[in-house]
């Protein structure tokens, strides 16, 4: 079932949640001039799927990987639970709750699914040097291996479980990384395209599983480019432009929202062109190449990429 939207949350950029898991606070990461994540204020509702949604480099990702660890930011806090963990390493993070998969999957292709499953299991007694020596890791071992068997048979992998990871279909492997996931008991799982170069047999029971994560308690915050993708499992949508975060709000009601638009299809492409029997632009059309010529020669001069 879809969270309900309380009345004084305002559908604006840093709105403020009633129970938010996940805080941002002046996070920026930039990378050779170029600001890439630039984010005032953000907060990820408890135990709702949120959206994460933009045109090709905007952040998305980026900011992903500042949360999770996987990089640093230039400035910036961010709290999961009250908890900080700007300055954790990705297991740390992983260990406090919050968990993700990326977009290219990071399964282990020449250990078995089974294996991949278990490797995820946190505190693991063989680990250490006396757990191991005194041979007390079998039952926590056994415990391990029926948990990743009911994760596999509720994501339908179970038949695949003494395959190589490297076999399974791009699917499959999306399959994996979620029920890997949730060998780390998480309270927050952030899944980076989880539908990308999955065929259409398996994206309506990719998506019937990010639904059972929030019905299972967990708060789900995803990267998306389909938009009906978006509509038919988001609770609450975030969508970022150029590292910045230019709108919040319900799926439903961002469709008419001028800056998401923009965002996609640039201010311009409203406007009807004109052009005289040359191929020279006239009119509105003219002041409109102008425009776009004015726009492209201020970002060579702040150093943005274009290329992208």
């Amino acid at each position: 079932m879809r969270g309900e939207l309380p009345a004084e949350v305002p559908a604006q950029p840093g709105a403020r949640k009633p129970d938010p898991v996940l805080v941002i606070d002046s996070i920026t990461r930039s990378f050779g001039g170029v600001r890439a994540v630039d984010v005032t204020h953000l907060e990820f509702q408890r135990g709702w799927i949120t959206g994460l949604i933009g045109p090709n480099g905007a952040g998305k990702t980026t900011l992903f990987n500042l949360l999770t660890g996987f990089d640093r930011p230039d400035t910036g806090h961010w709290t999961f639970d009250g908890m900080p963990l700007s300055r954790l390493a990705p297991h740390q993070v992983a260990r406090r709750g919050v968990v993700r998969t990326f977009q290219l999957t990071k399964a282990l292709a020449k250990l078995t699914v089974l294996d991949n499953m278990r490797l995820a299991t946190p505190k693991q007694t063989g680990e250490r040097f006396f757990g191991a020596l005194l041979g007390t890791w079998g039952r926590q071992e056994q415990a391990n291996t029926r948990k990743a068997m009911e994760l596999l048979t509720r994501f339908q992998l179970d038949s695949k479980a003494d395959d190589l990871a490297g076999c399974l279909s791009g699917g499959q492997r999306k399959l994996l990384e979620m029920a890997r996931a949730l060998m780390m008991d998480p309270a927050v799982v952030m899944l980076d395209e989880p539908m990308a170069g999955v065929n259409p047999a398996l994206t309506e029971s990719l998506l019937q599983h990010v639904k059972s994560l929030r019905d299972d308690g967990m708060t789900v915050v995803f990267v998306e480019h389909d938009m009906d993708v978006i509509r038919n499992i988001s609770d609450w949508v975030v969508v970022m432009a150029q590292g910045r975060v230019i709108a919040e709000g319900r799926s439903e009601a961002l469709s008419s929202n001028r800056a998401v638009v923009d965002a996609y299809l640039g201010s311009h492409h409203d406007q009807v062109l004109e052009f005289d029997a040359d191929g020279n632009p006239v009119g509105q059309t003219a002041k409109l190449v102008a425009e776009i010529e004015s726009e492209l020669e201020a970002a060579i001069e702040r150093g943005q990429d274009l290329s992208a």
